[in-house]
């Protein structure tokens, strides 16, 4: 071998393996291994990045995962004076076949953890000269650790993804079970093998809140991993602010995409649609450019499930369910306009359509319901303007009654502290309007999220304001204060200054947990040793009611 390429070898094996001396120390500490992680080590790049002043006075820099384009976390060393004498030809001739030679004895050796290298390893090599760039890359691949994963995947779903609850597979799975999924060295990447498997587990995980956010993250990386990293690098050239945008490569320097992988670019797109609303459309726009009659229907008309449009004297009305939106153009502000707008969701929820749309509306009417943490969307101006008509009240609380389900979301603001259940608009309205929807509303707090919704929290201040505190209205006046988040603050200037009005409360609290009593008396009183003053300071008729309503809850 050349002797300045040997002296380079030389000082790059020996960076490798002090780094990887230190990456296995810290690798063999882990000792709670997913039965679906073969390895973790699966890429390295060595490369040279010239000087400034002189490409020759330059460092070598080794990544040992691969970077991202905005960022240098590369180990750095110094190289030699043999570098002046290295060339293109003996690089690519001497240098890089010895290092891939060596870099793949020890990719199937025993030297490190069983755990340390992944079945798969890419090896990367860059030389930058003073005009130019030179780049080499070789894959190896372990086939009998790819073997006993691919069996390890095959029991695992067998054992616990098929398998009927109570089984479940363990927590530390699921983000190596979603990469799995879309790992074609696996899995055949198609809708029909892939969707079932997804779903499954998700039905799986319903009840467990947490766990299930956690895995809908966890398939949605995933999946946008397979879209970015397998299927639009093909097509397209990163761009834009840490190259989030794509743009259409020219069209000798790319290749025809294969109809079954823009199927399941589709079918990402559609998944992650729910969670990432813009990147569904950011996606379909790309398939478009793509050539894809079914992403151009998908953007224009939606799935074809439903009507896509509806022309009326009174309203317009467009609806996609793909994107999950809903158009409302009021003609003329009166109640029949809105009594149309109401058949015509009310119809596409029936159906099917997806609950958590966004809707967008073109009124000259603009009303709000009077809650402060409630956002100024398209779908809360629709449901306080149609709420000004009673005649509509029955089509409102049929919609509420289509809408509503526990942990969904609308999708009219981007997801924060300002995201609500479907129906919220409906019941609420409603429920500050007229007592026959007392019910509706205590349904509708019984099934709010209160770890994740909090614009509920000012309902109980909007409803005294309409209502007032009364015997009638206190079942659900406590029903508002429990469906409140925890930080919910007690609620200032409310007045239960009767017996009847404490005697209601009672009986309301009577058949409560402990823990649900304390939680309505801090609402309601500011907590149990402010009720105890107020039991002190009383002199009226009402000391001994407050009484006996301290006794219930010490």
């Amino acid at each position: 071998m050349n002797q300045a390429a040997e002296a380079f070898l030389n000082e790059v094996w020996t960076s490798i393996q002090e780094i990887y001396k230190k990456e296995n120390q810290r690798i063999n500490e882990i000792k709670d291994w997913s039965r679906l992680q073969v390895g973790i080590k699966d890429y390295l790049r060595v490369a040279w990045r010239k000087g400034k002043l002189d490409w020759a006075n330059g460092k070598i820099h080794v990544d040992v995962h691969e970077p991202y384009s905005w960022s240098d976390d590369s180990y750095k060393y110094d190289a030699g004076p043999y570098m002046e004498e290295l060339t293109e030809e003996i690089l690519m001739q001497e240098f890089f076949p010895a290092l891939c030679e060596r870099m793949e004895s020890l990719f199937h050796s025993t030297d490190y953890a069983s755990h340390f290298f992944n079945y798969r390893f890419e090896l990367v090599f860059e030389f930058e000269w003073e005009q130019s760039m030179q780049c080499h890359t070789h894959h190896f691949v372990n086939e009998q650790k790819r073997e006993s994963l691919k069996q390890a995947l095959d029991q695992f779903i067998e054992t616990k993804i098929k398998q009927e609850l109570p089984v479940r597979p363990s927590e530390r799975d699921d983000f190596f079970f979603a990469h799995c999924l879309v790992n074609p060295d696996l899995m055949e990447q198609k809708q029909e093998v892939i969707e079932p498997l997804i779903q499954r587990l998700s039905e799986k995980l319903r009840s467990n809140k947490e766990r299930s956010d956690s895995w809908t993250y966890y398939f949605t990386l995933a999946l946008k991993g397979w879209a970015d990293e397998r299927f639009l690098v093909k097509f397209f050239d990163r761009t834009g602010h840490y190259g989030l945008d794509w743009a259409l490569k020219p069209e000798q320097e790319r290749q025809e995409p294969k109809m079954e992988e823009l199927d399941f670019f589709l079918y990402i797109a559609l998944a992650i649609g729910n969670k990432e609303p813009d990147t569904r459309k950011k996606f379909l726009d790309l398939a478009v450019q793509l050539g894809s009659k079914q992403a151009t229907d998908y953007v224009k008309r939606g799935s074809g499930r439903f009507e896509n449009e509806y022309k009326g004297t009174l309203i317009q009305a467009s609806a996609n369910d793909v994107l999950q939106a809903i158009d409302i153009r009021i003609v003329s502000e009166e109640e029949a306009a809105y009594g149309e707008a109401l058949d015509f969701i009310n119809g596409l929820l029936r159906e099917g359509f997806p609950k958590g749309y966004k809707l967008k509306l073109k009124s000259s009417e603009k009303h709000y319901l009077p809650v402060k943490k409630l956002a100024k969307s398209g779908l809360h101006q629709f449901f306080a303007n149609a709420s000004r008509f009673p005649v509509l009240y029955p089509k409102i609380a049929e919609y509420a009654e289509l809408a509503m389900e526990e942990f969904a979301w609308y999708g009219d603001v981007e997801p924060s502290e300002k995201s609500v259940m479907p129906g919220t608009y409906a019941v609420l309205a409603l429920g500050l309007s007229s007592n026959d929807y007392f019910p509706l509303f205590r349904r509708y707090m019984e099934l709010v999220d209160t770890e994740h919704q909090s614009a509920q929290d000012d309902f109980a201040i909007a409803f005294i304001e309409a209502h007032g505190v009364t015997v009638e209205n206190m079942p659900v006046l406590v029903s508002l204060v429990l469906g409140s988040s925890d930080s919910a603050k007690p609620l200032e200037n409310i007045t239960i200054d009767r017996a009847e009005l404490v005697d209601a409360l009672i009986g309301e609290l009577a058949a409560m947990e402990d823990y649900l009593r304390e939680t309505v008396i801090y609402h309601l009183f500011g907590g149990n040793k402010k009720l105890a003053q107020a039991v002190k300071k009383e002199s009226s008729s009402i000391k001994d009611k407050l009484a006996q309503l301290l006794a219930l809850v010490e």
